[in-house]
Order: structure tokens, then sequence, then C-alpha cells
């Protein structure tokens, strides 16, 4: 057996260097006055998510338009349009419900866990929604389906993107020339 002892050289603790610029003589950002701000919001304006869903409709009316054209199928439209309402009818309730828990004033740990506690009913809603797609639709057009699905998950960031792009329309046109 082995005697364990402590070895005198390292009587002291390790101490970890940390970071290279934690030592600087940086000083931390100083918060924004009201006009720096008020550009700053009209610079990176929101958008609700009212317009997201909507860009999320508009896409899934489109795949299933092209999903139409392109295969000559009505089964083919059914099921890219089911496919992005697996995506938006869950996005929607889960909205609703998140409403409630970002109000001001909210504990942050409750707003939190209501977060949590929607995103998994939105996740929960979308498989089944994909689970009973073959009892709904009879025989899914599968290929069709996930187009319509991910196309409309992706267009989450589409929204904030024509919102921007849509505001820069507009000052363009207003410069006065």
């Amino acid at each position: 057996m082995t005697d364990i002892t402590s070895n005198p050289a390292r009587s002291t603790p390790r101490q970890s260097p940390g970071w290279q610029d934690s030592a600087s003589a940086q000083a931390e950002p100083a918060p924004l006055t009201a006009e720096q701000a008020r550009q700053w919001r009209a610079r990176y304006p929101q958008v609700s998510v009212a317009r997201v869903l909507a860009v999320q409709v508009a896409a899934g009316v489109i795949v299933a338009a092209l999903a139409w054209l392109v295969s000559g199928r009505a089964q083919a439209a059914w099921s890219a349009g089911y496919g992005a309402l697996a995506v938006v009818a869950p996005g929607a309730l889960a909205a609703k419900g998140m409403a409630r828990w970002a109000a001001p004033g909210f504990p942050p740990g409750a707003a939190l866990a209501g977060f949590f506690a929607w995103e998994a009913v939105k996740v929960i809603l979308a498989v089944g929604m994909l689970m009973a797609a073959p009892k709904i639709l009879g025989a899914p057009h599968w290929p069709a389906l996930l187009a319509g699905l991910v196309l409309t998950i992706n267009m989450y960031w589409a929204g904030p993107l024509l919102a921007r792009w849509m505001k820069s329309r507009q000052r363009v046109k207003t410069d006065g020339c």
C-alpha cells in the first residue's frame, strides 16, 4: 500500500491564469442615451410574431402551389400544405401561450419555465401532427410534405429580412428625389 501525503512543492492550490483580456484596462460599455436607443430601434425594428407567422403561411401556400404545378397532383399540394400547417399551427399556439409569460413584471424564472413549457407543447404538437398525417391525408406525398415543413420552418428569418428590405425601400422612395 502506498502512503498518500501532500506534496510540499504543491502547497498552494493551482490558479488559472484567467482570460487574456480580463486583466486589461478596457472599460465596461457605456449605456446608450435616449437618443442613441431611439436611433438603434429605428435601425433595427422589432418584427411581430404575427408577421413571422404570416410569412410562414405565405411560404406554405407558395410551396403547396408549386407542388401542385410541378407534380400535377392535388395530393402533393395537400401534403405540402399540411407540412406547412404542422409548423404554423403549433407556432401560433405557442406564441399565444408565451404572450402571457412575457408580461412586464413577470418573474424571470417563471417566464423561462413558461417558454420551455410552450416550446415543448409546440414540438409535441408538431410531431403529433406529422404522425397523424397518414390518417388525415390518406397516402401523403412525403417529399412534398417534408418540403412544406422544411421551407416553412426556415421562414422565421425571412420576416426580419423582409421588414428590413421594405423599410429600406420606403427610405429610398421618401428621400425627396
